[in-house]
């Protein structure tokens, strides 16, 4: 669930580059489509429970939605100020904070063969986006630091709180994004072109992602989640070489550092799955 998330969170800036609405309606759209699918996912899952799940979010359900909120908003307005390539290195060091913080907070170990495979995980990113101009401005940078710290706490803190249905926060999220894309864009001025892409944006790439990200990231440890997360680094560029009327070819530097973490993500899975069926008690 965890990977399926990524391969959709993946198609985000690909989305965002045909758009040529201001960033402020992005973000109400995206909030809008997202928060309606969101809502659809629990009155069909949970019926009239679900008013009780959205009481019962508690400081941790909450937390949570700050935390996707802020990191979704950055992520639209940090493409107006610099590169997907910039956003894409600095969040992949969300892997290291959230196994810290996963470490000194809940305890969860930190192996050897964990910690090698986020730092290969990193080096591969950082080799993906090696060939491409990474420059931005002070506020391109400040925001894309914003959606990694946001992402590794949010990681943590649904981990933390397993026993609470996370499902409600992420909704909670995106109707902060309808407030606030709603009171400072103009939701009126796009088209149907521009209103299907953010249908999609929206509802697909962020309202999906979500429930797969918070069902799957409560069944792994925290560190593990973000590293199965770094496959959306990887497969953006290749959405946008595969892309009909694009061709834009990543280059060797975004191949060799997707193989790079392609590879640190199976080490990881490999050894924690050997671990776990190692230390499983034996069936009688």
């Amino acid at each position: 669930m965890v990977a399926g998330a990524a391969v959709v969170w993946s198609t985000g800036g690909l989305i965002v580059r045909h758009v040529d609405a201001d960033a402020w309606t992005i973000v109400f759209w995206r909030g809008f489509f997202a928060s309606l699918t969101l809502l659809l996912y629990l009155a069909v899952r949970d019926g009239r429970n679900m008013l009780a799940l959205f009481r019962g979010l508690g400081w941790g359900g909450l937390g949570v939605a700050v935390c996707f909120g802020t990191a979704s908003l950055s992520f639209v307005i940090a493409l107006q100020h610099t590169s997907v390539a910039l956003i894409l290195f600095v969040q992949s060091a969300a892997p290291l904070v959230a196994g810290v913080l996963a470490w000194l907070w809940l305890g969860e170990r930190m192996t050897w063969i964990k910690a090698s495979a986020m730092l290969l995980a990193l080096v591969g990113v950082g080799v993906t986006v090696h060939g491409e101009d990474t420059g931005g401005d002070i506020l391109g940078i400040a925001l894309s630091l914003v959606i990694m710290i946001a992402f590794a706490l949010a990681t943590v803190l649904v981990r933390r709180y397993s026993h609470v249905r996370m499902t409600p926060a992420t909704c909670l999220s995106a109707f902060w994004l309808v407030a606030v894309g709603g009171s400072l864009g103009a939701p009126a001025s796009v088209d149907g072109t521009e209103l299907m892409l953010l249908f999609l944006f929206g509802a697909c790439q962020l309202g999906i992602g979500f429930i797969l990200f918070t069902t799957g990231a409560r069944l792994i440890p925290a560190g593990e989640a973000i590293l199965l997360s770094l496959l959306e680094s990887i497969l953006a560029p290749i959405w946008v070489w595969v892309w009909p009327t694009l061709h834009e070819y990543p280059g060797d530097y975004a191949l060799i550092g997707g193989a790079l973490v392609i590879a640190a993500v199976i080490w990881n899975t490999v050894a924690e799955m050997s671990e776990a069926k190692r230390i499983a008690p034996p069936v009688e």
